[in-house]
């Protein structure tokens, strides 16, 4: 009398093919042990892509890279894998806005209008300023995004926020990309936007020019998501002991990692590099 009713289902099926019990049980033991090995590989594909990417990917990117190398899996059993390892991605922190609007310049009309996806490179640039704490004091950083590549094409730092600041990055995207006059700039309302030197120069390259409504942040949203990303991957891990430090970070973050490598959702989880060249492979044809 068997003990179990697996174990009589066993023997029985084991019967039925002609095998013997034990050479079951080491087949079974066999699968197990590629399963294990399977999964081993692929916790260690997991484990290198979170470290490759500075964890700061999450199971959907991680994910969509791993489909990339051909590797087929769930973004389910990826989370799984993570959690098994414990490994996270950095949560993010909030930041606060450096928006100075007190001002008596001249405003201009939203444009934009919360349109983030333009059809075309360089039809939409943002802008916005952001700050970054080192032990020498705060440090402040302007960049210009290339709304149809979320590329950053400009941008620069100094320790004060006068208008020169975003100017200097202005002028960097501007010399960098040369664009048309079908180009929108879209910023806030800040003084150092509205300035008379800031708009004479977007008037002198036939720039369009819209700005944000008053203190409405999500009229600017894709510049607020970079600052995230760039104070959650870069900023909150490190203490900077100078401003010259938190500089050389900064520009290794966005020119090797985040324009270069790290994917994007609202690009198709590739690079905005690698969705340059493909837009240009495109505009060829």
């Amino acid at each position: 009398m068997f003990r179990h009713r697996k174990e009589f289902r066993i023997v029985k099926m084991c019967t039925v093919l002609k095998v013997s019990k034990s050479g079951y049980y080491k087949w079974l033991n066999k699968k197990e042990c590629d399963l294990q090995k399977k999964k081993k590989k692929l916790m260690a594909k997991v484990r290198r892509l979170f470290f490759q990417y500075r964890e700061v990917y999450g199971s959907p990117r991680i994910t969509k890279e791993l489909h990339k190398e051909g590797i087929t899996i769930s973004e389910k059993t990826v989370g799984r894998y993570m959690r098994e390892m414990g490994l996270r991605a950095i949560p993010e922190h909030r930041f606060v806005v450096t928006t100075d609007s007190n001002h008596n310049n001249p405003i201009y009309p939203n444009l934009l209008k919360r349109k983030f996806n333009p059809e075309k490179a360089d039809r939409v640039w943002v802008t916005d300023i952001t700050y970054i704490w080192t032990l020498e004091g705060w440090l402040y950083l302007a960049t210009v995004m290339n709304l149809f590549l979320r590329k950053i094409v400009g941008w620069a730092t100094d320790k004060k926020m006068t208008k020169e600041l975003p100017l200097k990055a202005l002028n960097r995207a501007i010399t960098s990309r040369k664009p048309s006059e079908k180009l929108i700039h879209h910023s806030d309302r800040g003084s150092q936007y509205t300035s008379n030197d800031y708009i004479a120069r977007l008037k002198e390259c036939n720039i369009q020019i819209s700005m944000s409504g008053k203190g409405n942040c999500y009229d600017n949203a894709c510049m607020e998501s970079f600052f995230a990303s760039l104070k959650k991957e870069l900023v909150y891990r490190h203490k900077f002991a100078s401003r010259e430090e938190a500089t050389k970070e900064i520009w290794e973050y966005i020119m090797s990692f985040y324009n270069a490598r790290r994917s994007h959702s609202s690009i198709g989880y590739v690079s905005p590099n690698e969705y340059e060249r493909s837009y240009k492979e495109v505009i060829k044809k």
